[in-house]
C-alpha cells in the first residue's frame, strides 16, 4: 500500500489516478478517502488526482493519543502527501474538515495551493456557541470510545445536515453510514477531541484570511445551517473567492450532488488555471 510519512512519522495512505495538473482531495470527519470516488473518476480524465486517508482513518496510521490530532497535524499532513509525491502545488478540494485544513494551508503555505475549493466549511465556528460545540465534541469522542463506531453511526445518521442526503439518495446515505460504522473508533474519538474540538474558530482569523490571495470556491448546501454563515463570512473576507449554494442540499455535497459538484469545481479550476479567478473588482463593491 502506498503511504506518505507525516512530520511525526505517521503513515498516510493515499490513492492516485490520472495525469495532468494535480488535485488533492481532503475528506470530512465522517468520510475517508474513498468518498471522493465520484470526483476521482471524473477529474482523473484530465488531472492527476490524489485522495488520502487522514491520520486516524485506516489504512493510514491511528496514533493512540489525541495530542497527535491537532489541526496543525492535519494541515501539515496534506503538505506531507504533496512532498512525498514531489508535487510543488496542487488544487485543493476539501469538504468540511478537509476545507478547514485547506484554508490552513492557504494561511501558512500559500505557495502550495493552485486553488482551493472549500465545501461545507465552518461548522462549529460561531463564537457564542463555541464552548457548547467543544463540549459536544468531547461527548461524541467518549461515545466512540465507549459505544464504538457502529453505534455512533446509528446515532448520527439523521443529523440535520445529513437529512437532505437521506431524502435524495437513501441507498447512498446507507452506504455512507455503513462505511462510518467501520471507522477505527480510537481514530474517530481522537479526531473529534483533538481536531474538531480543538481547532480555532475561523472568525478569529479575519485579518489573516483577508491576506489570502489563493483563488477560492466556497460551496454550501442551502440546508446545511451550520455552514451558511461561515460560508458568507469567507466570501466577505477571502479576496479571490466565489460562493455558490446548492439548492435543497445539506453537508455531504460531493455525494448528494456529484454532477453539480463536479461541474462547479471543474469550471472553477479551469478559470483559476487561466488566471481568470482573481480578487473582486473594486468597482463592484457598493460603498
Amino acid at each position: 500500500m502506498p503511504h506518505a510519512a507525516a512530520k511525526d512519522g505517521v503513515r498516510l495512505y493515499f490513492e492516485e489516478a490520472g495525469r495532468g495538473t494535480p488535485i488533492l482531495f481532503l475528506h470530512e470527519f465522517a468520510a475517508d478517502h474513498s468518498n471522493w470516488e465520484p470526483q476521482i473518476r471524473y477529474f482523473c480524465r484530465g488531472h492527476r488526482c490524489i485522495a488520502y486517508a487522514a491520520r486516524g482513518y485506516t489504512p493510514s496510521d491511528v496514533p493512540p493519543s489525541a495530542e497527535s490530532y491537532t489541526y496543525e497535524h492535519f494541515y501539515t499532513d496534506a503538505l506531507a502527501v504533496l512532498d512525498h509525491l514531489e508535487i510543488e502545488a496542487a488544487h485543493f478540494v476539501g469538504l468540511s474538515m478537509g476545507s478547514y485544513s485547506s484554508l490552513q494551508v492557504a494561511l501558512h503555505a500559500p505557495h502550495r495551493l493552485s486553488s482551493m475549493t472549500l465545501a461545507g466549511v465552518g461548522s462549529g465556528s460561531a463564537i457564542e456557541n463555541l464552548d457548547a460545540f467543544r463540549a459536544q465534541c468531547r461527548a461524541t469522542a467518549e461515545q466512540f470510545e465507549t459505544l464504538g463506531s457502529a453505534e455512533v453511526a446509528k446515532v448520527t445518521r439523521e443529523a440535520p445536515g445529513r437529512i437532505p442526503f437521506l431524502v435524495k439518495d437513501p441507498r447512498g446515505h446507507a452506504e455512507f453510514y455503513a462505511a462510518l460504522a467501520r471507522h477505527d473508533a480510537t481514530g474517530s474519538a481522537n479526531t473529534m477531541r483533538g481536531f474538531q474540538g480543538g481547532r480555532p474558530s475561523i472568525y478569529t482569523m479575519t485579518d489573516a484570511i483577508r491576506k489570502v490571495a489563493t483563488p477560492a470556491l466556497i460551496i454550501c448546501g442551502d440546508e446545511d445551517d451550520a455552514c451558511i454563515a461561515p460560508s458568507l463570512f469567507l466570501k466577505q473576507h477571502l479576496p479571490a473567492s466565489g460562493l455558490t449554494f446548492f439548492p435543497k442540499s445539506g453537508h455531504v455535497l460531493n455525494l448528494e450532488e456529484p454532477s453539480l459538484f463536479n461541474a462547479a469545481v471543474e469550471r472553477f479550476i479551469a478559470l483559476a488555471e487561466a488566471g481568470r479567478w482573481g480578487a473582486r473588482d473594486p468597482r463592484s463593491v457598493v460603498s
